[in-house]
């Protein structure tokens, strides 16, 4: 008897006791901008964002995104911040800024905004701001494959680095990564028995996917790996700089965009190529080779939206400029 009515003594003061013993490290001033990069799980979200806030406080204010220059923003009148951000969206036209890039400054500001709401230090939204439209992939062009099978001719297999391009420039082709899905990749991503790799998709945060590949990228990564180490840490970068001043360093997005460069270079192609080029004539490539089978390629593009795959085929079928012959010959 003794013990229950100790424990009911116990359970009243824990249900008596002010909810500030327990949370009054809670700020009544928060640290929005903080606390909105907190929330995002991409590093390249995050990057953007920062670089973003920065750029419109910086014209806005002329300082940095501080604590208290947020929440001087943060706490004006609807009207006022509307009018604020008005003027910053035309000063980004007048410098000649694509809509896309626009937008995307836009969006970091919004969610700025939305998340003072959350924090209850902010009492307005920037609803009446609308975005420019854009029109994605106005070209989807790319290479064909007897090119690409060119390009790729350039590797010197002999070489460790010919090793290293010919697996990057083949998990590029056959499974049109994105440049930062291949910058993220660790040696733990690949299997080679299961033929599989892990990677970071786009949009999906920290959840990984597992993709299938080839028999011969997964031959050239496992040629790539041996010709580094037998024993290579589960975090080791997959694919490295080599250069006597980064080696064993990651290779970054830039590194990779100048391997594309060199090796379309030296087989001749005139036309502007990047790793998403490359993605871009993959799928071209597939939606040729499956005779227009969206729903099979969208498994390997991973697009999140089927319309974004039919502009590909829409691009590649050339109806326009059929329909127009069409038209010439009746007149």
């Amino acid at each position: 008897m003794y013990h229950t009515q100790q424990s009911l003594s116990l359970l009243e003061q824990s249900l008596n006791a002010k909810i500030e013993r327990h949370f009054d490290t809670l700020d009544t001033d928060p640290d929005v901008l903080q606390q909105l990069l907190a929330d995002k799980r991409s590093p390249n979200t995050k990057r953007e964002y920062k670089k973003d806030l920065k750029n419109f406080f910086g014209e806005m204010t002329g300082t940095e995104p501080t604590q208290d220059a947020v929440l001087e923003f943060l706490h004006l009148e609807r009207p006022q911040a509307t009018a604020v951000v008005l003027k910053y969206k035309a000063k980004l036209f007048e410098k000649g800024l694509k809509e896309s890039t626009v937008n995307r400054r836009l969006s970091a500001i919004k969610s700025l905004v939305a998340m003072g709401r959350k924090l209850g230090v902010c009492n307005y939204s920037l609803e009446d701001i609308k975005g420019e439209k854009v029109q994605r992939y106005r070209d989807t062009t790319g290479v064909s494959p007897e090119t690409y099978s060119r390009i790729l001719s350039w590797c010197d297999r002999s070489t460790q680095i010919g090793k290293r391009d010919y697996a990057l420039l083949k998990l590029l082709w056959d499974n049109a990564l994105r440049r930062n899905e291949v910058v993220q990749l660790n040696v733990s991503d690949f299997d080679s028995d299961s033929r599989t790799l892990s990677i970071l998709g786009k949009g999906k945060g920290i959840q990984s996917e597992d993709i299938e590949l080839s028999i011969n990228t997964t031959a050239a990564l496992v040629d790539w790996l041996e010709s580094r180490s037998l024993l290579l840490p589960n975090d080791a970068p997959l694919f490295t700089a080599l250069d006597f001043k980064h080696s064993g360093h990651r290779l970054t997005g830039d590194a990779i965009l100048k391997v594309v460069k060199r090796y379309c270079a030296k087989a001749g192609v005139k036309k502007v190529m990047s790793p998403h080029r490359i993605r871009h004539s993959a799928i071209t490539a597939a939606l040729d080779a499956t005779d227009g089978n969206v729903r099979k390629v969208q498994k390997l593009s991973r697009h999140s939206q089927l319309d974004t795959l039919m502009i590909y085929d829409d691009n590649r079928g050339r109806d326009q400029g059929e329909v127009t012959g069409l038209l010439d010959g009746l007149v």
